[in-house]
């Protein structure tokens, strides 16, 4: 295992220790939450997806809801998941059996990026409503077909952005405190979370009797199977992920987009340099549809480092840079810094100094969250399925920060400024900037 492996896993434990406590810890707000209802009373709840992060959020789900069924295409990571619940859990592979019973009312999507928009869609459409985990497309061109699907549904969608909801709400205060203009009135931020892996080429390898390997594969070329490609390394292939650029990018810029005021506006232009472990010519000209995908060797080929600049229509500016794992939001008067441990900067200082600024502080952050009890994301889901609110991470605000970091891959891979038009969504005049906004789908696995 890489060096670099190892650090990020690291910091990964560290950094989710919150969200384990919440998986762990009993089921204390399910009083509250759902009005003193009886088990019985609470809604219909399943699983997609449960290898890794989605067996989290799943067993949220299973602690605020009903948990019948759980859907993987590896047989071995559902049946382990059905365990939790007594036998009352049914095992499928094809989550389309999930989305068929009526029964069900709330379903959890943890797969790997390139199944989010397509097991999103077509559990919106079956009348669930839906919670996903970040980054939900992994196109532009998927981003406006499944703000689209959710217009037409009117179904309550949750993106798991959690940063939104959680972490003592430092990332609230931080949005909050940008907002107000105390730090100025021009802000700039510097998104930074860290490079992705290199390695390869792996060799191919018998999939395992418990996987359908041409199921996980979806919308993506058919390859042979290597364990590389699964697991908490699918992210380092375009074929499945934007790299770390929109894994982890997608949680710090999110809420740096929140605190600048883009939220509503999505960003207009990207520039960047990323190193590309193929090579950035031969990456940009498979995933142009120049050379076929089967012409690459099977290695990582996400940007290993980047360092990329977003601008949004007001002039605001934010530097998506592999350097750590921070957010820190400038503006002419001040500078705060913020991550899953601490929020820290003079601003934040002399506001927690005094009581007035504490109890102003506190009151800012109820408002942004538009008063709806905060405890958690999961939470706040199961609350805006209950009352049908529009959850704290909808689609729409996700969809103008992940197309900000699809922005930066297509820059990156393009080695120029690219200009987004969000009105006509495209890039005027720019070829294979559109090109880059859409990939070639697999059948029967298309998307759209």
């Amino acid at each position: 295992m890489s060096r670099k492996k190892m650090d990020r896993r690291a910091f990964l434990a560290k950094s989710t220790g919150i969200l384990a406590a919440v998986i762990a810890a009993p089921a204390v707000h399910t009083g509250s939450l759902l009005g003193g209802e009886s088990p019985n009373e609470k809604p219909g709840a399943a699983a997609i997806g449960v290898g890794g992060r989605g067996s989290g959020i799943g067993q949220q789900a299973g602690e605020l809801g009903r948990m019948l069924a759980v859907a993987d295409v590896n047989r071995r990571h559902a049946e382990e998941f059905s365990k939790n619940y007594g036998g009352k859990c049914q095992v499928f592979e094809d989550y389309r059996k999930i989305l068929e019973r009526k029964d069900i009312d709330v379903v959890t999507c943890g797969t790997p990026d390139h199944w989010h928009t397509k097991i999103s869609a077509d559990a919106l459409r079956s009348g669930k409503d839906l919670y996903c985990e970040k980054p939900l497309t992994l196109t532009m061109d998927e981003s406006r077909f499944i703000t689209g699907v959710t217009t037409k549904t009117k179904r309550i969608f949750q993106v798991g952005t959690q940063q939104r909801s959680e972490f003592d709400s430092m990332f609230l205060k931080a949005i909050a405190i940008a907002r107000s203009g105390k730090l100025g009135t021009k802000l700039h931020a510097v998104s930074s979370v860290g490079g992705a892996t290199s390695g390869g080429p792996f060799g191919p390898q018998k999939p395992p009797a418990e996987l359908n390997w041409d199921f996980w594969l979806g919308q993506s070329p058919k390859v042979d199977f290597t364990p590389n490609r699964i697991g908490w390394d699918f992210r380092w292939w375009y074929e499945y992920s934007g790299g770390q650029v929109t894994d982890w990018g997608v949680h710090h810029t999110d809420i740096a987009i929140w605190a600048l005021g883009g939220e509503e506006t999505g960003a207009v232009e990207a520039e960047g340099k990323g190193q590309f472990p193929l090579g950035r010519e031969t990456t940009r000209d498979v995933l142009l549809g120049k050379k076929p995908f089967a012409g690459l060797p099977p290695s990582y080929n996400v940007a290993s480092s980047f360092d990329c600049k977003i601008l949004f229509p007001n002039g605001n500016t934010i530097d998506l840079v592999s350097r750590d794992n921070d957010l820190t939001i400038t503006g002419e008067k001040g500078e705060i810094q913020v991550n899953r441990d601490r929020i820290a900067g003079k601003p934040y200082d002399e506001i927690q100094s005094t009581a007035d600024g504490k109890k102003w502080l506190e009151d800012e952050v109820r408002k942004l969250y538009r008063g709806m009890p905060l405890n958690g994301h999961m939470e706040n889901f199961f609350h805006c399925v209950k009352t049908r609110q529009k959850p704290i991470s909808d689609v729409w605000t996700h969809v103008n920060s992940v197309n900000a970091c699809h922005m930066a891959n297509i820059a990156m891979l393009l080695d120029r400024k690219v200009r987004f038009d969000p009105k006509k969504y495209e890039f005027p005049g720019d070829a294979e900037a559109n090109q880059l906004m859409k990939r070639a789908q697999r059948a029967p696995y298309t998307v759209v």
